[in-house]
């Protein structure tokens, strides 16, 4: 018997997982985007088996291309499919504004929008992250209002959320643990009937605040690991020694896996998920330990700093060097906040320009930015080119805020004929600073001092 499927949202979530869902027997699936102006392509090109990620996603082309020819998987911008739907995916993004309160408008949106069209019986599973006691006390109210049904009664609501990350989309999702909180005994169990087709791992079941709480920790501590790795990269420089030597040394202990620093934490998780944890946190508990909780806000704060501070080592040399910030080529090498993908949402790269560009915005200064897998459209604060040699021609300052494997196999010697000043910013712990300065250039880099040791 044929179940039907919605998947909301066609992005780096919905899309791997609407083809996994796609690929098993009798599954058939449906997308739905929005045909905004800077996504409504996707419906089309997905129609017609063609994978939107210009970023290295293993398998993931292969597997459009033949669950659309199979007539398995299409996208509409039509919310009538819900009708028939046996299951219904919720995968849009659910950012925080500058005040670091959470912008729900698209969940809120999907949820009244599909609460006109449930059937008896379906399943809504949210992917999305939200901030813990959102699908009971906003999500809920939503759906049965809207259908005049009952949560476990009628419908079932889930919350299971994802892990994917660009450059290993499918990869995260099958050989993964998925947890679901689903609220009563038999969504947990249509849940699991769902995922384990596409899962290879444990389906861990717990209540839905547990699941929602789960997530947004998971990459709290990712988040607080990554500033204490920041923090220390910064003691080091102040030290005249090398963070990255250290965390060597360190993670010669089995029982050890320091993180390592950079030029600043992007993606769409980890610079909201926290603060969706501690806005749960104020909105729905007593708040009796508000006093002592610090370490996750100070480690966001320390973590959107970095972009800030890779400005700083390119004023250092100038200041150094007793030359202008003026009249100058500054060249971002890197627009993806990840290596060897095309994601660039909260990349630190546009933090790094915003901050030059606001600081020197009187100055006569060229910005042009390199990344050979990030389309004009989704980067727009200054030029872009895929040609590296076109990028770097004529340079003042080189910032590597993206380590993509291409920038590890720089030929020094050709670099330094081509530049009109030597003098690269390192994000990324990229290159040897003795190599680099014996080739002429000169260096700065987060986590190791200016001087010789």
């Amino acid at each position: 018997m044929p179940t039907n499927i919605v998947v909301i949202g066609m992005g780096y979530v919905g899309i791997p997982m609407a083809a996994l869902l796609a690929d098993v027997d009798d599954f058939y699936v449906t997308g739905i985007q929005r045909r905004s102006q800077r996504s409504g392509w996707k419906i089309d090109w997905l129609n017609q088996g063609k994978n939107p990620f210009e970023g290295e996603e293993p398998g993931l082309g292969e597997l459009i291309t033949r669950v659309v020819k199979n007539g398995k998987f299409k996208v509409t911008d039509n919310y009538d499919v819900v009708d028939a739907a046996d299951f219904i995916l919720i995968d849009v993004q659910t950012p925080v504004d500058d005040d670091n309160i959470p912008r729900y408008a698209s969940l809120l949106e999907v949820s009244q929008k599909i609460s006109k069209h449930l059937k008896k019986g379906v399943t809504i599973i949210l992917e999305s992250t939200v901030a813990p006691g959102t699908t009971e006390n906003v999500v809920k109210g939503i759906l049965e209002e809207g259908s005049g049904f009952k949560r476990c009664q009628e419908f079932y609501l889930v919350f299971s959320f994802e892990r994917v990350m660009p450059g290993k989309l499918l990869e995260y999702i099958i050989d993964f643990p998925r947890v679901i909180g689903g609220g009563c005994i038999e969504a947990n169990n249509r849940a699991k009937f769902l995922y384990e087709k596409v899962v290879k791992k444990e389906i861990q079941v717990t209540d839905t605040l547990t699941a929602e709480l789960t997530k947004c920790i998971e990459n709290a501590y990712r988040d607080v690991n990554i500033a204490f790795a920041n923090e220390m990269a910064l003691l080091c420089e102040d030290f005249n020694r090398n963070i990255y030597e250290i965390i060597e040394l360190i993670n010669q202990r089995h029982d050890r896996m320091m993180h390592y620093p950079g030029s600043g934490v992007g993606g769409h998780c980890l610079t909201k998920d926290p603060w969706l944890l501690l806005h749960g946190f104020e909105k729905y508990t007593n708040k009796k330990n508000k006093e002592k909780i610090k370490l996750i806000q100070n480690s966001r704060n320390l973590n959107d700093y970095m972009p800030n501070h890779m400005v700083e080592l390119m004023e250092d040399v100038f200041i150094e060097a007793h030359k202008l910030v003026d009249n100058i080529k500054i060249v971002l090498l890197g627009v993806s906040y990840k290596a060897d993908t095309d994601d660039t949402r909260n990349t630190p790269t546009e933090n790094i320009i915003k901050i030059l560009q606001g600081r020197y915005h009187s100055h006569n200064i060229i910005y042009i930015a390199h990344d050979p897998y990030v389309n004009e459209r989704d980067y727009k604060l200054t030029s872009l080119t895929s040609d590296f040699n076109e990028a770097i021609s004529d340079a003042d300052v080189l910032i590597f805020a993206t380590n993509h494997k291409e920038y590890y196999n720089i030929d020094l010697d050709d670099l330094r004929k081509k530049v009109r000043t030597p003098i690269i910013i390192d994000g990324r712990n990229i290159f040897d600073k003795k190599l680099v300065e014996e080739k002429g250039f000169i260096y700065r880099k987060v986590g190791e001092g200016p001087g010789k040791p």
